[in-house]
């Protein structure tokens, strides 16, 4: 499941598109951006989302350090609500009002990249590749592109939360969870039998990242087609079937209704969940009694990474400015002091060994956060970030399909293939 947060927020997946910003050849020689390594001095515009009003205090101090950095510059923040971001930063494109420097998580640069509106920040800044991790960069490098399109300003992963009482009343040892979905199935049944069927361990259906996790090509290699509709892939989604009709998920799993597995695990109602670092927080504000007995372990799998970065306007009339700011904003010393207030990482490699990551202090929320921070080295985005929400709630619905026996998981992905690639080509 992919997964897009300001701050501490999840924020919801829009469906964007490049309408009425006009074409771009993507293999066009890119223009001119020799104005960004001049003077850094004048007034700069940044656009946030969803900081104000719990970071203003901390935006402020980043903004007021620059200035003082750069005498003559005046940075205008713009933060904007969390609703329809998505659609606000392409109308401001279309307008000709994006701003300098725009948060964008890749999925909302890349309508922009498309129309040629984003700067390619590898072209001015040579020390790119040396200072920030690589799969923060890969975020913003996308397939019939040339070019990095953000500097990846904060970045986040899922890690396994177990509710310890709930293992050891159904028979489980929360010391050894699942390791592997094989493990996780077995140990879900023993949990049913043990729990009478009123309690679950799984609670979740199959997403596209965990085909990707089971080594499945979702997109071609030139990204003009999806071609996840194979045995393999199969494989997997017959693994779900079977458990389903076990009984070993909640027979709702499959509604629009569902709650989803982290309300649920909240709840107390089943044993397990993923999240980010910061999810025992959530727990203690909504189910304060069931925080102490959380447990987490590394994700299943290759843990998938969430991005966050900030992309500068290729029309900005202030480039030198806009790529000092970004690049101040996302500086080691600025990403750590925002990453000591929640629980999200920085993107720098000089954060590798900051002991605030890398230790623990002892608290199951502490462990939380060192498994996270460890786990980013291998965590890659598992899906394409050219799928829509359209194409995702497609596929969701070939998949309850195929779970619920009415399909073959086969047919189920060959018609989610077929009508993603119709999407894709509109």
């Amino acid at each position: 499941m992919r997964r897009y947060w300001t701050g501490l927020a999840v924020a919801a997946v829009m469906v964007v598109s490049g309408c009425g910003l006009g074409g771009a050849d993507p293999q066009a020689a890119p223009a001119s951006t020799a104005a960004a390594t001049g003077e850094v001095k004048g007034t700069v515009t940044l656009q946030t989302w969803a900081l104000k009003p719990k970071f203003t205090t901390y935006m402020e101090g980043v903004i007021g350090a620059f200035e003082k950095k750069y005498p003559g510059t005046k940075v205008e923040w713009i933060d904007q609500p969390p609703d329809a971001y998505s659609e606000k930063v392409l109308n401001q494109a279309a307008s000709g009002t994006l701003p300098d420097v725009t948060n964008l998580p890749p999925d909302f640069a890349r309508p922009l990249v498309m129309q040629d509106m984003l700067l390619d920040v590898a072209q001015v800044d040579p020390k790119l590749a040396e200072e920030y991790v690589a799969g923060g960069l890969d975020a913003y490098k996308f397939r019939g592109f040339s070019g990095t399109f953000g500097y990846p300003w904060y970045l986040n992963t899922d890690v396994n939360y177990w509710n310890s009482e709930l293992m050891k009343k159904n028979g489980l040892d929360p010391a050894k969870p699942p390791a592997t979905f094989d493990e996780l199935v077995e140990q879900a049944r023993i949990f049913k039998q043990k729990s009478g069927g009123k309690a679950y361990l799984m609670s979740r259906r199959p997403e596209l990242g965990d085909l990707t996790q089971a080594g499945v090509k979702i997109l071609s290699d030139d990204g003009k087609s999806f071609v996840f509709n194979t045995p393999e892939a199969a494989a997997v989604i017959d693994k779900y079937r079977a458990a389903y009709k076990e009984g070993l998920l909640p027979r709702d799993v499959l509604t629009d209704t569902y709650a989803g597995n982290a309300k649920l695990f909240n709840e107390g109602t089943v044993a397990w969940t993923t999240a980010g670092a910061n999810h025992i927080i959530a727990v203690k504000t909504d189910n304060p009694s069931l925080a102490p007995k959380v447990v987490p372990s590394v994700a299943m799998g290759i843990p998938p990474l969430y991005v966050q970065g900030l992309s500068v306007s290729k029309k900005s009339k202030n480039p030198a400015a806009a790529i000092a700011l970004a690049r101040w904003v996302t500086s080691p010393e600025n990403q750590a002091a925002f990453a000591h207030e929640v629980s999200v990482f920085p993107s720098t490699k000089a954060s590798a060994n900051d002991p605030f990551f890398t230790k623990s202090d002892g608290t199951n929320g502490g462990d939380a956060k060192v498994i996270a921070f460890k786990s980013l080295a291998t965590a890659k985005v598992l899906q394409p970030f050219e799928v829509t929400e359209a194409m995702s709630k497609f596929i969701r619905q070939q998949i309850a399909l195929a779970l619920t026996g009415e399909v073959s998981s086969k047919e189920a992905l060959d018609a989610a293939v077929a009508k993603c690639n119709e999407l894709l080509n509109q």
